[in-house]
């Protein structure tokens, strides 16, 4: 009994740094994957421009969803995601039942639940919308990814223009055979 004791206790040791390091390997997303804003959009879309950003990704979010929070705790608060995205894109999360009075991308004064409802059609959760630097939509993404792959092949389908040249869809399963 004694030595299975012994095996158990030094097992559980050299688990400890490993457990350690995994928990190290995340960042809380709302201060590394998301950026500060002031809500005012059609503001933050000139900062993208002036920052050398390919746009602006906006996560509707609301908090009683189940793949939001996937989303935050698996995929958005890994490192190279948060680095990646911001290198690229401002990104702001919007609470699609929030009242707080924000600026869309046209300079115009709404709620959050409007901006996500009435001009997003945001119907699910969480959507992913891509913006470019002159406030068009170019690209949503309705639903949680698989996981981090997924979410970084979203990332360079709108980073590197191919959203302008095939679906997303035909795109994973490219990147699915190389």
């Amino acid at each position: 009994m004694r030595k299975w004791f012994g095996s158990i206790s030094l097992l559980l040791l050299l688990l400890i740094p490993v457990s350690a390091s995994l928990a190290a390997e995340t960042r809380d997303p709302y201060k590394h994957f998301f950026h500060e804003t002031w809500d005012d959009y059609q503001e933050e879309l000139k900062n993208a421009r002036e920052q050398g950003k390919k746009g602006i990704l906006i996560f509707f979010e609301m908090d009683e969803c189940p793949f939001c929070h996937y989303m935050k705790e698996n995929v958005l608060n890994r490192p190279e995601v948060q680095e990646y995205y911001r290198e690229h894109f401002l990104n702001f999360p919007v609470d699609i039942e929030g009242d707080i009075q924000i600026t869309n991308l046209q300079g115009e004064q709404k709620k959050q639940k409007d901006f996500a409802f009435r001009e997003n059609r945001v119907r699910a959760t969480p959507v992913f919308a891509f913006y470019n630097l002159e406030g068009e939509r170019i690209h949503r993404h309705t639903g949680k990814t698989s996981g981090v792959e997924e979410f970084m092949w979203m990332g360079e389908y709108v980073a590197n223009g191919i959203y302008k040249d095939m679906s997303f869809t035909r795109y994973k399963r490219e990147k699915r055979k190389e």
